[in-house]
């Protein structure tokens, strides 16, 4: 498993919200190791007996807190990334959307800066279903095995997975890069990660159109060993259309659902048209 393991201790960055009180107790119920809340005001507050602080430092220093899922609303969502950045968390998930595109800039570079990992934002976040997630993936979906899986697509991501356990495939690790323009960690650096992770033996990469993610990777997949399967969502989206993410957009016949299918191939992935096509060339390959 990759990103999210044993070792994780995490924090819920507007633990006290709608959202972030309703998804820390089904993190909590999967098993996931939460050590701590932060909602500033509301420091001495307990969500389902686990304490919440003003500030992400106090849950560094007083339970070695190293990963955060970000629920805070979008215009303060720079201020809770930066802020988990400087008190030392490695890994930082950031479930909100419309964060605006300069502020999310920022974060990825301040973060780069400080050698911190980022997910997201706009993502459905990361699963690892031996210890549990960081998100909203529903852990229904989701089994302990052997498959890794990556996407740009939350939905796609819940509707894949069941496809592969209702064949008998488990999942190392679930991982939604997010479905912005700019996001933090990318196709390369998850593919690099399942490629050297030992409980993964094959990656399930679900693209969509827009953008040149998928071309990125492909070059990276030129080298792995591992097999990737790859499925790219919106094969009949017109030109110029967004299709659900802000970054699936074709134009000008760039970033067409073709144009990456055949350069995925050309790289050496095991490109599918449907869906339902991946579990059988899974037992194909594997």
């Amino acid at each position: 498993m990759i990103l999210l393991d044993e070792n994780t201790r995490a924090i819920v960055q507007g633990i006290t919200g709608k959202q972030g009180s309703f998804h820390t107790k089904n993190m909590l119920e999967c098993g996931t190791n939460i050590v701590a809340g932060v909602t500033p005001g509301k420091g001495g507050k307990e969500i389902y007996g686990i304490p919440v602080y003003d500030t992400v430092a106090e849950t560094v220093e007083k339970h070695g807190a190293n990963a955060s899922v970000i629920f805070v609303p979008a215009p303060f969502a720079k201020d809770a990334a930066y802020e988990a950045i400087d008190a030392g968390i490695e890994l930082v998930v950031i479930i909100t959307e419309h964060i605006p595109v300069h502020d999310t800039m920022d974060i990825i570079n301040y973060a780069k800066q400080k050698g911190v990992k980022i997910i997201g934002p706009n993502t459905p976040g990361i699963a690892s279903p031996k210890v549990g997630k960081l998100g909203i993936i529903p852990m229904k979906v989701l089994k302990e095995g052997r498959i890794g899986m990556v996407s740009r697509s939350g939905t796609l991501t819940y509707e894949i997975a069941n496809e592969l356990i209702s064949n008998g495939f488990g999942q190392s690790s679930c991982v939604g890069i997010g479905g912005d323009p700019t996001i933090g960690l990318g196709y390369v650096e998850i593919l690099e990660m399942f490629e050297n992770d030992k409980d993964t033996d094959a990656i399930v990469m679900i693209g969509e159109i827009g953008g040149s993610n998928e071309e990125i990777a492909a070059e990276y997949i030129k080298k792995m060993k591992k097999p990737v399967i790859a499925y790219i969502a919106g094969q009949t989206a017109p030109e110029g259309k967004r299709m659900g993410h802000a970054g699936a957009i074709i134009e000008r016949g760039v970033g067409t659902a073709e144009s990456k299918m055949n350069t995925l191939k050309n790289a050496g992935a095991h490109v599918v048209r449907k869906i339902s096509e991946i579990p059988s060339a899974l037992k194909e390959i594997l």
